[in-house]
């Protein structure tokens, strides 16, 4: 028994379709358009702005697709919530950029930014193998401090069961054995944390700031998620490999769509605590970001603008000082 394939075809309506085929191509002109922009803006602010709309039509279509994936495949609530918002508020924004909301521009190359950090891992596959079996050779370690030693083996097959497709081709599968058969948990490249950190990097690299204070802060955010994530993959591994959290079993399989009532222990950990877990220690690290880099609060204050409709100055909430313009500054600025 294993957690859920990454890719799966969704079908509707007797057509079927794999929505991460689609993505894929969405992203890289995303990304282009997201980028171009930032590298326009600075001689042609008209065609920039031109540019950063299509990007973010672009991006609402990217979140668009992917709806099926997070809610019917992943059967993610926090992500699936995620897309969902994401389509709307991407058009909105657009649809603010292009009539003169400038401060954008910035959230645009924070987000082209964010692609140039992950793009990398999610393409090249030596370095994504590096990372994912970096992630599990450390997430093993702090498995063994709680007194469970499951097997770690390659995402093909182990005593002669096979145990999983193409799709997890590195040493990264914990092996539980269970009466009524192998748990396996497997690391992936979205259990590195690596995504989490990349939203970050875009957000304090593409800001305006002294670059000692952005890699200060950029090694003290990436660090922290890092470690949290690593608890994160040992919480779910041990809960769902050692079946800790077998609670209202019909409920939840009801709820998600379960045939195997052993899913139940991971569907609690991973799709339910830790997700909105993560969500929470997300905010969290925004907040003591922003007071290490206060000139993040331009990105902070769009956001909060597209989701609520209400404009926000974080800049008295956290005791910032802030110049004529968007640029803002702790009173005692290193």
């Amino acid at each position: 028994m294993r957690p859920p394939l990454l890719q799966s075809t969704v079908t509707f309506g007797g057509l079927s379709f794999d929505p991460l085929v689609w993505s894929e191509p969405l992203m890289w002109l995303v990304l282009s358009a997201f980028l171009g922009s930032a590298a326009l803006v600075r001689y042609d602010e008209a065609w920039a702005r031109r540019v950063a709309v299509a990007g973010w039509g672009l991006f609402a279509l990217f979140w668009l697709v992917l709806i099926p994936h997070f809610t019917l495949t992943q059967k993610s609530v926090v992500e699936g919530i995620g897309s969902l918002a994401a389509v709307p508020l991407s058009l909105y924004a657009g649809y603010l950029l292009w009539n003169g909301r400038d401060s954008l521009f910035a959230l645009t190359r924070a987000i082209g930014v964010m692609g140039i950090v992950y793009v990398p891992f999610l393409t090249i596959g030596p370095l994504r193998q590096w990372l994912v079996e970096v992630v599990t050779d450390q997430t093993a370690f702090l498995i063994s401090l709680t007194g469970a030693d499951p097997l770690v083996v390659d995402g093909y097959s182990h005593n002669g069961i096979e145990i999983a497709t193409k799709q997890y081709p590195y040493e990264s599968t914990f092996w539980f054995d269970h009466e009524a058969g192998p748990i396996t948990y497997n690391i992936l490249l979205a259990c590195t944390g690596m995504g989490s950190i990349s939203i970050f990097a875009g957000g304090i690299l593409a800001v305006s700031a002294p670059w000692r204070r952005k890699l200060r802060a950029l090694a003290l955010t990436a660090s922290l998620i890092y470690v949290l994530n690593l608890f994160r993959n040992v919480f779910i591994a041990i809960m769902f490999g050692q079946q800790r959290m077998q609670w209202f079993e019909g409920t939840i399989m009801s709820l998600f769509g379960l045939s195997d009532p052993r899913m139940v222990s991971y569907y609690i950990a991973d799709r339910m605590l830790a997700q909105f877990g993560s969500v929470v220690a997300l905010v969290v690290i925004t907040w003591f970001l922003v007071r290490e880099l206060p000139e993040i609060t331009v990105l902070v204050e769009d956001l909060l603008y597209l989701v609520t409709g209400t404009e926000y100055d974080l800049s008295s909430a956290f005791d910032i000082e802030r110049e004529p313009g968007e640029a803002v500054t702790r009173p005692s600025d290193d």
